[in-house]
């Protein structure tokens, strides 16, 4: 029985970055072996165990072969004939096929360290095009290594873009399409996840209402980018910079979609794309199942992102409404987040990065403001039920009247 260090581990000991999770193959042993020693079963597929002490996942090397559609259509065989070298070959990326014995001692067959160093991300075998998966992993990957200067390798692209074209990508269940896209966007680059996938074809499959935005116009007063998708990734990037939490990143990758809806002949401007793209965000959101937050997050910046930038315009009542809308009285964190997704926006602008918001701390200040209303008074005067509720509606637009009074003062 031998025992190896491999993918993750490996990859970022030699780049080094800190390593979190490892993971290990053991070459050489059966499964009874591996009860015998204490460790625990887990995984139906194939056999992985946790270590008696660490807990750590220890897989036996497996080979694997295409037996049907999707990420799960593989039949795996594990036995102690399995060399470390047939366990690698299945993996996706070079730099994801080495592995270290407990000396340290570097296995490399397909030449993953000369990867790291040219900053290449180049598949391991031709089998990579059998898991569609994949599409998305190299993009992640791109987005973790794009500050590295790390490149998808133009033959990868190519069977990447094969695998897009190829229906594949149809097969992928929303819940492993989340979980990449999810860590994409948590990466310190996620514009250049949406990037590749779009370079490779795969965005207008997964989805085709963000790969519509790229190619169409807006007004360059505004927008000095022009281009909508460019606008998006913009967006997106700004929201890493400022690490903002998936919440705002999924928002401002979904805010404009409604801009790909507008006919040619209206072009540049966009009239109530705010509202045309709600059916649209609401469609991306179930296709991946996203979560409840990120769900409602992104179609309440989507319908009122316009409403964040002209705060300083806007009267009182409809003040009112936009913080009603948001419940900021019991959910106060959600409006923070459009707050900042509307501040991402703003600065997702060719030349305007470093620009100021006013709007941001103008808005925080009208949320405390209606926030401010005691209903204790108006209970001591015996108002209940939706007497109460249009009292407190009254209070709350003096408060804010009277919050734009002083702000403008």
């Amino acid at each position: 029985m031998q025992i190896y260090k491999v993918g993750g581990a490996v990859r970022d000991r030699l780049l080094g970055k800190p390593v979190t999770d490892i993971d290990w193959v053991v070459v050489g042993a059966t499964a009874e072996e591996m009860l015998a020693k204490g460790f625990r079963p887990v995984g139906a597929d194939f056999p992985v165990f946790l270590h008696p002490k660490s807990g750590e996942e220890y897989a036996l090397a497996r080979t694997e072969r295409k037996s049907g559609r999707g990420y799960g259509g593989f039949t795996f065989h594990a036995s102690p004939e399995v060399t470390l070298e047939e366990d690698l070959i299945r993996r996706d990326l070079t730099i994801n096929a080495m592995a270290e014995d407990d000396q340290q001692n570097l296995t490399d067959p397909y030449h993953g360290q000369r990867d790291l160093e040219d900053r290449i991300l180049r598949h391991v075998s031709p089998a990579f095009a059998e898991d569609p998966l994949r599409v998305l992993r190299v993009a992640r990957f791109a987005a973790r290594y794009a500050e590295l200067g790390f490149k998808v390798a133009p033959e990868t692209l190519e069977l990447m873009r094969q695998l897009s074209e190829s229906g594949e990508l149809e097969a992928l269940t929303a819940e492993r399409s989340w979980k990449e896209i999810s860590r994409a966007l948590m990466e310190s680059q996620p514009q250049v996840f949406i990037q590749v996938l779009r370079d490779c074809g795969a965005l207008k499959v997964l989805m085709p209402e963000v790969d519509a935005l790229f190619g169409v116009p807006q007004p360059e007063v505004h927008h000095p980018e022009i281009d909508s998708g460019i606008h998006t990734l913009s967006v997106l990037e700004q929201a890493a910079l400022h690490k903002q939490p998936l919440t705002v990143r999924w928002a401002c990758l979904l805010h404009d979609l409604g801009k790909g809806l507008t006919p040619e002949e209206e072009w540049p401007r966009h009239i109530a794309h705010e509202h045309k793209g709600l059916k649209l965000i609401k469609a991306v959101n179930e296709r991946f199942k996203a979560p409840k937050d990120c769900q409602e997050l992104a179609l309440l910046v989507g319908q009122y992102h316009t409403h964040g930038h002209r705060a300083l315009e806007l009267k009182a009542s409809t003040l009112l409404e936009l913080l009603q809308s948001f419940d900021v009285y019991r959910r106060p964190q959600r409006f923070e987040e459009f707050i900042v997704a509307c501040e991402m926006d703003a600065r997702g602008r060719k030349g305007l990065e470093q620009r100021s918001y006013p709007q941001a701390d103008y808005l925080r200040g009208a949320a405390s403001a209606a926030r401010g209303v005691a209903v204790q008074p108006l209970l001591e005067k015996g108002l209940k039920g939706p007497e109460l509720g249009e009292a407190l509606k009254r209070e709350r637009l003096k408060a804010l009247k009277a919050y734009k009074e002083s702000a403008s003062s």
